[in-house]
């Protein structure tokens, strides 16, 4: 029973108005992993680095249950990196640098190994990626949930489409679910996305909380009020992997389960954003988090 994550590995250096982080690691790929093992430990993390990924890094999401064989390496190049600066709202931000490097002509061959697994989260990636990692698999999973973003539907509607009816979740933002469904209710939105193959939707709200949106109903979670939010990236992909990591632990896709995954990602990227790259997630421990979902209950409580 595995979790097959299809993500980037990379370096980032972000500025914030708390500071700065030169190429720390980062990457979709790694937020959604060091999540999801908050939870489940038969992870396999499908992605391409160059020769400059310092290896110590690798170790610790393998202390963690991160198998890596599907991890290629490519001699002599460079990982993927990215530079950002946020505004002063942490909700904006700039894009200084992107050097896509060994990301540029990258095709995923998945080893035996990864070819049956329960359990498939594709993180943020060209659709066509994204689509020849389920082409490849031997058998539909249990559970696919994806992430995509504007640029995607920009430059590459057709595929994203196709690639959105292989999938059980759709996450993605309130402005990305407006530009797919060309209606501003988000209500409206996520009906008409859901037609699109998607069974769930998740549309996320950044420092306003994250919507579930299914037959059965519509669910909101909010986001835990921080006193200092020091670097808001992978937030999303750190949300995106606790929902999939605690699914894949509990085996139950039902709507109130998908509630309870709702919260214990929104706990997870809460955290996340406390100290830059993904720093925190590697302290965590399941004492912290579980501390940290009593909190959130304790925000969408009433007492009688």
């Amino acid at each position: 029973m595995s979790l097959l994550v299809l993500g980037t590995v990379a370096f980032d250096t972000i500025e914030t108005p708390f500071g700065k982080a030169d190429r720390i690691i980062g990457g979709a790929g790694t937020y959604i992993a060091w999540a999801s093992s908050m939870f489940y430990k038969d992870i396999k993390l499908v992605s391409v680095i160059g020769e400059d990924f310092p290896q110590p890094e690798l170790q610790l999401l393998q202390d963690r249950g991160v198998d890596m064989e599907a991890l290629e390496l490519k001699k002599g190049e460079k990982s993927f990196f990215w530079a950002g600066r946020y505004h002063s709202n942490m909700n904006s931000r700039d894009t200084l640098a992107t050097e896509l490097n060994v990301l540029e002509n990258y095709s995923p061959v998945l080893p035996e190994s990864c070819k049956n697994v329960d359990y498939l989260m594709l993180g943020n990636f060209a659709p066509a990626v994204q689509m020849s990692v389920v082409k490849q698999l031997a058998n539909r999973p249990k559970l696919v949930v994806m992430d995509t973003m504007n640029f995607w539907m920009d430059i590459a509607m057709d595929e994203l489409k196709e690639v959105l009816t292989k999938v059980d979740v759709l996450t993605i933002n309130d402005e990305e679910a407006r530009q797919l469904s060309g209606e501003y209710s988000l209500v409206t939105a996520a009906k008409v996305i859901r037609k699109m193959g998607p069974k769930y939707l998740i549309i996320k709200k950044g420092e306003h909380g994250a919507l579930l949106f299914h037959d059965d109903g519509m669910f909101y979670v909010p986001a835990m009020p921080l006193e200092v939010v020091f670097d808001p990236t992978g937030a999303g992909d750190t949300f995106a992997g606790g929902f999939i990591g605690y699914l894949a632990k509990t085996g139950d896709f039902s709507f109130n389960n998908m509630k309870r995954a709702l919260v214990y990602g929104s706990a997870i990227a809460s955290f996340c954003v406390e100290e830059f790259g993904p720093n925190r997630l590697k302290t965590l421990d399941e004492a912290t988090v579980e501390g940290r979902i009593q909190e959130f209950l304790d925000l969408m409580t009433i007492e009688k």
